[in-house]
């Protein structure tokens, strides 16, 4: 025994008094082979002794660990980064380690301290990456295990860099005495600076199985927050997510670089919700349950669930809005001028359509059937809408909203829309039917309004081709139709619609006043984005007015021409065309005074516009005891208007 111990005292002292540096060279190189980087311990390498740990019982306690310090170490970075030679240095590192265990060919490490760390995560092109090493050949499992039971982290700094997603962010890092886990977040991501920081649970958690580990984090990435308080099953092997999620931003679409979501612009959003989730190999469900939240002055909640799977991922759920206001919803399809500060920079001088094209380009990353009611709509003039419901389906890069239906002024406006971004340019389709809007509601903030039963019916059928809402207007193709029946008009119910051409042109014909209006007539005929008229009959009690001429969307110009028919003598004015020309953004509107006016009698200006106009007879709606006086204007049945293949003019389809 004596012997024994005289021996063991004797490895103690030369282990303690040997030049450990003198291996460092036979260390660089095994770590080098097995890595395939160079690797090297460039500052001193250190042995000591000391005490094990107080968790040791009996004669273990007696026994004393090894203490190794190294300095100054680097760990070297693939040919193809960009980000410099190195993609690990550490300042230092202590470690212990249990000599008994080596006995059973365990390396059990008691602790291991890093400190002044920095670690770059790189990826390159083909989705490469400087994390993944040399493929390990295969050979026979090791008898020796490895055991880590204490990591902490001083100063440690981790670098992400990602060139296709214009990433360059970093985490700062340490422990506390405790095992909690602090970071904080810096740098840029989507060309957006990024900020935030939290805290999560020990290091070591995340190598166990069966465990759940907390999390706390707040991310900043531009204008959008994202804070979760949570926990993650089995961490080693996440198996499941059950987390607290905030959000706030200035638009859903900023999402997508961060979560790969395809949302749309929106105004500034806030939901907050509980986030569910579950990973299984090739089954990846990740569900946003019960949010609420708002958009712009709207609120909004649902629930969202996303899917992994082939060959898209799947986006579908429900979403709710008790309180839709009009003004966010423009801000939805891009029109509100708040949200499109930047777009008016883009449109061309004189033009008022907007230029933005729509981001094709997202829609074939994932799939999406998501179902959209808002009960009630508000806009800031009362205007009665509400039950708005729609169906968004993006499919393999087709987007369609079938249907898109809401309820306004006591009828019902029904639209579909289709639109192909797989191919460039993107293809659209629409359908419209608008059907009983009564002109009383319509208009409610008209007092002289209130005794009105007059009806608004409409459909409108177009194709198009274009990566932009200008451009789509631009080649748009199909047929647009109206009528008005019983109704009043005004120059004030033409401004309270907004309609400041109309509005002009009333006031240039009847004054200031309110006149009973028999019917509207409209058709026009829509071809590569002008649309002509081929009736236009506005029948009052005063006067039948007609018009003709064009609005081309390619040049956002106006070429109207309207002539007044006097029934009596109390319109002195209408005896010379008026005139709408111009453009969208500054249109001119007069009279005509080198032209004489027509003098056909009402009845013969009727029976001209007859033929057109049959195909209008299908949007009257009269009720039971009835006689609506557009009847005698329209003498027979129509077809629904139509639309050719987007592309196409009417008679290009009609020549096949």
């Amino acid at each position: 025994m004596a012997a024994i111990s005289v021996l063991a005292a004797a490895l103690l002292a030369l282990a303690s008094t040997l030049d450990w540096n003198r291996f460092k060279p036979w260390i660089n190189d095994k770590v080098s082979e097995a890595t395939g980087r160079s690797f090297a311990i460039n500052g001193d390498l250190s042995f000591s002794w000391e005490r094990p740990p107080e968790q040791q019982v009996g004669w273990r306690r007696l026994v004393p660990w090894p203490h190794i310090r190294s300095q100054d170490i680097m760990l070297g970075n693939p040919d193809w980064a960009r980000t410099g030679p190195a993609m690990a240095r550490l300042k230092q590192a202590d470690a212990t380690v249990n000599p008994l265990a080596l006995l059973t060919r365990t390396i059990s490490i008691g602790s291991l301290v890093l400190d002044g760390g920095d670690l770059v995560l790189e990826k390159g092109k083909d989705n490469k990456n400087n994390w993944t090493f040399r493929e390990e050949e295969k050979e026979e499992p090791s008898a020796w295990t490895f055991a880590l039971h204490s990591l902490a982290i001083k100063n440690g700094n981790i670098r992400y860099v990602d060139p296709a997603k214009k990433a360059d962010a970093n985490a700062r890092i340490y422990t506390d005495p405790d095992g909690t886990v602090n970071f904080k977040l810096g740098g840029k991501f989507n060309d957006e600076a990024v900020g935030g920081g939290g805290k999560a649970g020990g290091l070591l958690t995340l190598m166990e199985r069966n465990v759940e580990y907390p999390v706390q984090a707040t991310l900043k990435v531009g204008e959008t927050t994202i804070t979760a308080d949570g926990r993650l099953t089995d961490p080693a092997h996440p198996s499941a997510l059950d987390v607290k999620l905030k959000i706030l931003g200035a638009s859903m679409s900023d999402l997508f670089p961060i979560s790969g979501l395809v949302l749309p612009d929106t105004p500034k959003f806030s939901t907050e919700g509980r986030v569910v989730a579950s990973f299984k190999p090739d089954d990846i469900r990740v569900r946003y349950e019960k949010f609420k939240g708002k958009v712009g002055e709207s609120d909004i909640g649902g629930t969202f669930e996303y899917l992994h799977r082939k060959p898209r991922p799947l986006l579908r759920g429900e979403v709710v809005s008790d309180q839709l206001r009009l003004t966010d919803l423009r801000a939805l399809v891009g029109t509100d001028e708040e949200v499109n500060k930047d777009e008016e920079e883009k449109i061309p001088p004189g033009k008022v359509l907007p230029v933005s094209p729509f981001k094709t380009d997202r829609w074939g990353t994932m799939d999406v059937q998501v179902k959209f009611r808002g009960k009630k709509l508000v806009r800031d003039e009362e205007l009665p809408i509400d039950n708005l419901e729609t169906h968004v389906v993006l499919d393999n890069g087709v987007l369609s909203l079938a249907p898109l239906n809401f309820g306004i002024a006591g009828g019902r406006l029904t639209t579909e829309l289709n639109i192909n971004g797989r191919g460039n340019p993107a293809k659209a389709r629409m359908k419209l039917s608008a059907r009983g809007l009564r002109l009383n509601e319509l208009f409610p903030a008209a007092e002289t309004m209130e005794a009105s039963v007059g009806h608004v019916n409409g459909d409108a059928e177009l194709s198009a081709t274009g990566n932009s809402f200008a451009v789509l207007l631009a080649s748009a193709n199909g047929e647009v139709r109206s009528l008005i029946s019983e109704g009043s008009m005004s120059k004030f119910i033409l401004e309270a619609a907004g309609l400041n051409i109309a509005s002009a042109v009333a006031a240039k014909l009847f004054g200031d006043r309110q006149v009973q209006l028999n019917c509207m007539a409209v058709d026009f005929g829509v071809t590569d984005g002008v649309m002509q008229t081929r009736m236009f009959v506005i029948d009052t009690a005063d006067a039948t007015i007609t018009a003709n001429g064009k609005v081309s969307f390619k040049d956002e110009t106006l070429d109207l021409t309207i002539r007044p028919e006097s029934k009596g003598v109390r319109v002195i004015s209408l005896r010379a065309p008026l005139y709408v020309n111009g453009t969208f953004k500054e249109p001119d509107f007069g009279v005509n005074k080198g032209v004489v006016a027509a003098r056909a009698a009402a009845a013969t200006v009727l029976g001209v516009a007859a033929a057109p106009a049959a195909a209008l007879l299908a949007l009257i709606n009269p009720g039971p005891a009835e006689d609506s006086p557009c009847v005698p204007l329209l003498k027979q049945a129509a077809e629904k208007p139509r639309a050719p293949p987007p592309g196409k003019t009417t008679a290009e389809a009609a020549k096949k």
